[in-house]
């Protein structure tokens, strides 16, 4: 019984990281949240993938500018819990790209994280890839975070987006933001092309029939002012874990200000219990421009120890997203795959994909 016991124990604890975007700091270790990276950090290199022939031409004979305008931009979180799902996530839009060597990733970490190892891990997975990471001022964010339903929703990475147009250039007008437990399957030109119409400040896919009001509290809708933001238009459910965002509307909106507004009403009013998606859709809901579902089918880290596991939903798939409890590469470690997991799999560059698949195949 007692090998049994501690398999159980090990498991709950790798899948209590699991039920959130990312873990808080030491949470898997009492060692400091980046004592263990070294294990975690082993990646085999990518191949190299190179642009089309209708592909833009970059300006610049050496080094690629950050302002090149010809770039295709993509914004992600960075740090050491999740960086084999980044790593994945990164392959995968490569891989798909028809113009591979336009495409820029801006990287977001914690300003206390250790960068430069994080910087030199993507560089031996992706030699030529092109990126700057972007150091996090966490500890200021933290003060407007309230307590959450889990305790890892709490993480002050988790908000990064909301911050994107003030820590990355001036120049830089409109990015792609992705989770890092989401894949492509498609082109990323196509969700980058995507027109923004009217003064909308964000595109995503939108799943109206979900019930609104479930992400906030009596406490919101009881409230004589409160819901008068809604007022005339039409809130829909939106995933933030994957947007994409007109910069230059962000900033003459200021709408990293607004989200910060309602993050303090939060904190005295308790209008939520959600982590960071709340204030986005506060912000946002009814405004967003809809984009075909194809580019998020989320919702696919469904636990399968309570038989949970996700299918895939009817039709045309562009980008699979696991949101949820169960990230694929904790379930495949575990020999616990969800059957969605074996399409992220071909992706996964981390050194112990080879021999994880031998134990499930043997």
């Amino acid at each position: 019984m007692r090998p049994l016991l501690a398999a159980a124990i090990c498991f709950l604890l790798l899948r209590s990281c699991a039920d959130a975007i990312r873990c808080l700091p030491g949470e898997l270790s009492r060692g400091g949240k980046d004592s263990s990276h070294g294990a975690r950090a082993k990646f085999v290199e990518a191949p190299e993938y190179r642009n089309g022939p209708a592909c833009r031409k970059l300006s610049g004979d050496g080094g690629v500018s950050v302002c090149d305008p010809s770039l295709v931009r993509v914004a992600m979180t960075l740090d050491f819990e999740y960086l084999r799902g980044t790593v994945a996530a990164v392959h995968s839009v490569l891989k798909h790209a028809s113009c591979p060597e336009n495409v820029f990733f801006h990287f977001v970490a914690s300003a206390s994280t250790d960068r430069e190892s994080l910087a030199g891990i993507l560089r031996s997975a992706f030699p030529s890839l092109r990126f700057k990471v972007y150091g996090f001022d966490d500890v200021s964010v933290a003060r407007l975070i309230s307590s959450s339903v889990r305790h890892a929703l709490e993480n002050p990475l988790n908000y990064a987006r909301s911050y994107l147009a003030d820590l990355l250039e001036p120049c830089v007008e409109r990015v792609v933001y992705l989770d890092s437990d989401v894949i492509l399957v498609d082109d990323i030109l196509k969700l980058w092309t995507i027109p923004l119409t009217g003064s909308r400040a964000i595109g995503a896919p939108e799943y109206c029939h979900a019930n609104f009001t479930k992400y906030f509290s009596d406490e919101f809708w009881l409230d004589a002012e409160f819901p008068k933001v809604f007022a005339g238009k039409r809130p829909c459910y939106f995933n933030t874990g994957v947007m994409v965002m007109d910069l230059v509307r962000w900033r003459e909106g200021d709408y990293r200000r607004r989200i910060e507004g309602w993050m303090e009403i939060q904190m005295e009013r308790r209008i939520y219990e959600l982590g960071s998606l709340p204030p986005f859709l506060l912000v946002f809901g009814g405004d967003v421009e809809p984009i075909d579902r194809r580019w998020n089918q989320h919702g696919l880290g469904g636990d399968n120890v309570v038989n949970s596991c996700r299918p895939l939903h009817p039709g045309p798939v562009s980008l699979l997203h696991w949101s949820g409890k169960g990230k694929p590469w904790t379930r495949l470690d575990l020999k616990m795959p969800c059957p969605v997991d074996s399409l992220w799999m071909p992706y996964d560059l981390h050194s112990s994909k080879d021999s994880s698949l031998a134990a499930q195949q043997s």
